[in-house]
């Protein structure tokens, strides 16, 4: 056996057979500097935001629920679990807002979540119906503030969940004009509305709730692989066919729809040919790889907000990849990254909007809840861009004929 007598990286010890190496040389980099990075400027930001709606919401836990044992160290922790603490604990509602019962005092919020539980439009897999209590529960995971953004929902804004629209299983029509009148109200009030299907076909019922509201133009910036815009599917109109019935009201026009993300094989070219007499707006995939996300968001708030005064997300699930959200009724490959789906989606609500519905989450076909926490994500990304971007609000100016529906009589 021979050995090299070359020095190299390592030397070999003939009686140990063992090999030395030399301490590894680290690049230097001088004019590094870490006060620079996103990171630290995310630290030093936390230290700005305020903390009072914390302290009021521990108080308040103590009251509603007791003061905790004398065992325990914490004296901020109740008997009985309130507010958004422990995580796993609690009667759901979103983000744990607060629920409100009298749904004539949600206009004293900036914003307010709206279970909207109906999959009677779907034409494959039912399951939406589950989507608000699959949204509700795995937002209990997370907290109001995020990092990178430096922002705080629980302290920069105010935040409720009016529980849920009283839908009708077997009746489309019927459930459409329990959706419009909801949504109307919640607009009327002045708070933002925040819905969770639901098959997507809720879309059109939820633009005309907004629209209802005001005489002001409303723009509709669409998320989905699916075009959805054909008039009727199997007779009825579907969750393949909200934006045809949607771009019908007088203040919706077509040419402020921009639908991104469209493609693949499941796009009927029904609602193609409706696209095109309508002269809409389409991004694909491929329009989004080849622009960037930047520029994409760019274009599509050029197209949506010309001439408009308002401008509505709706984001449908499957407009990300199947592998990232299996939790949906009409899985698709080949959509975003649930990245680059919520970099867009901040990026088309950092200029306001007058309302947001995140749909087609069906957590029967998800036991992970991973759909379900994507969507969460999306709502919260998109609250926390307006409260950065001071836009949380802005919609008001829009409803100049808030509508008015009675409730029902005192009870004793």
């Amino acid at each position: 056996m021979s050995f090299s007598t070359e020095l190299g990286p390592s030397t070999r010890h003939r009686a140990a057979g063992q090999l030395t190496r030399e301490p590894a040389k680290r690049q230097h980099h001088p004019d590094f500097d870490k006060l620079q990075l996103r990171g630290w400027k995310s630290a030093e930001k936390e230290g700005t935001l305020p903390s009072a709606a914390w302290e009021k919401e521990k108080a308040w836990a103590l009251r509603m629920g007791l003061t905790g044992s004398d065992s325990l160290t914490d004296k901020s922790i109740p008997t009985f679990a309130r507010g958004e603490l422990p995580h796993y604990a609690g009667i759901n509602t979103f983000l744990k807002a607060p629920y409100i019962e009298d749904v004539t005092q949600v206009g004293a919020y900036d914003a307010a979540i709206i279970g909207v539980p109906f999959d009677g439009g779907t034409t494959y897999r039912p399951g939406t119906r589950f989507g608000p209590q699959g949204v509700r529960k795995i937002s209990a995971l997370y907290t109001p503030y995020n990092y990178e953004m430096g922002v705080d929902l629980r302290e920069q804004m105010t935040l409720c969940d009016v529980g849920d629209i009283f839908t009708i299983p077997a009746n489309i029509e019927k459930t459409f004009d329990q959706v419009t009148r909801a949504v109307s109200h919640v607009a009327s009030s002045g708070a933002l509305p925040i819905m969770i299907g639901g098959d997507h076909s809720i879309g059109f019922p939820c633009v005309r709730g907004i629209a209802n509201c005001t005489s002001k133009r409303i723009g509709i910036v669409h998320f989905d692989r699916h075009i959805d815009i054909q008039e009727k599917d199997l007779d009825e109109r579907m969750h393949t066919t909200p934006w045809f019935h949607a771009t019908d009201l007088v203040n919706v026009p077509a040419v402020n729809l921009v639908q991104i993300g469209i493609g693949g094989w499941q796009v009927p070219r029904e609602g193609v040919e409706v696209a095109r007499e309508r002269n809409t707006n389409i991004f694909t995939m491929r329009d989004v790889e080849e622009l960037g996300l930047a520029e994409t968001a760019a274009r599509a708030l050029e197209l949506a907000w010309k001439d408009a005064d308002a401008v509505y997300i709706s984001f449908d699930i499957d407009s990300v990849d199947c592998g990232f959200v299996p939790g949906t009724g009409w899985p698709e490959p080949g959509g975003f990254l649930p990245r680059e789906a919520l970099e867009l989606v901040s990026l088309v609500a950092k200029e306001g909007i007058c309302g947001l519905e995140v749909v087609e989450v069906s957590p029967p076909y998800d036991c992970s809840d991973i759909t379900a926490l994507l969507a969460t994500r999306v709502i919260v990304d998109v609250l926390g861009t307006l409260v950065s971007h001071g836009k949380m609000g802005a919609h008001k100016h829009i409803i100049d004929k808030p509508v008015s529906i009675p409730a029902g009589p005192d009870v004793e």
